[in-house]
């Protein structure tokens, strides 16, 4: 039904010892993170979320929060990422995601990610509450043998319009 593969592309680093297609590929990967992450969210699909990051990842969504007032802790691991995520969202705000202006600096196996994600949320039994998020990503990735995951998240709000807080508590 909807792709939700762990990486993006199926050829193999093996199959081409050429820098710049290895580059290619790992800019492809990285960004494949992030899109994980993104639809793993509007899917709710806890696998698809999960295998954007690294078991140590970090999560810090206090930048964006602050807009409005909101004070969330930092979160720490993979599986606390996920089951927060989806626990707050699950049944209960239907999400969508769109990612653009990507730029990515790589450095061996760690790279850089910044990008702007717009999130829309609405409670899930009644629409009218919402909260549309145009947020500053800074993501640091680590490569993890053919695909690229999330070490370090941090989400910075640059506008919003309507009731961030209804949704985020």
């Amino acid at each position: 039904m909807y792709v939700t593969g762990e990486q993006a592309l199926t050829a193999t680093a093996a199959d081409s010892a050429d820098p710049l297609l290895r580059e290619i590929r790992d800019r492809a990967e990285i960004l494949d993170a992030l899109y994980r992450f993104a639809l793993g969210q509007d899917l709710k699909d806890r696998e698809l979320l999960a295998s954007a990051f690294a078991t140590d990842a970090e999560l810090d969504f206090r930048p964006a929060a602050a807009r409005w007032g909101g004070h969330p802790p930092v979160i720490s691991g993979r599986d606390a990422i996920v089951t927060t995520i989806l626990g707050m969202f699950t049944g209960r705000v239907d999400t969508t995601h769109q990612v653009t202006n990507p730029r990515v600096a790589l450095d061996g196996d760690i790279a850089r990610l910044t990008a702007l994600v717009e999130a829309q949320h609405l409670l899930t039994p009644d629409h009218a509450v919402s909260a549309l998020l145009k947020n500053l990503y800074d993501v640091e990735l680590v490569r993890a043998g053919e695909r690229w995951v999330v070490h370090r998240m941090r989400i910075d709000n640059v506008w919003y319009t309507g009731d961030p807080a209804a949704i985020f508590g």
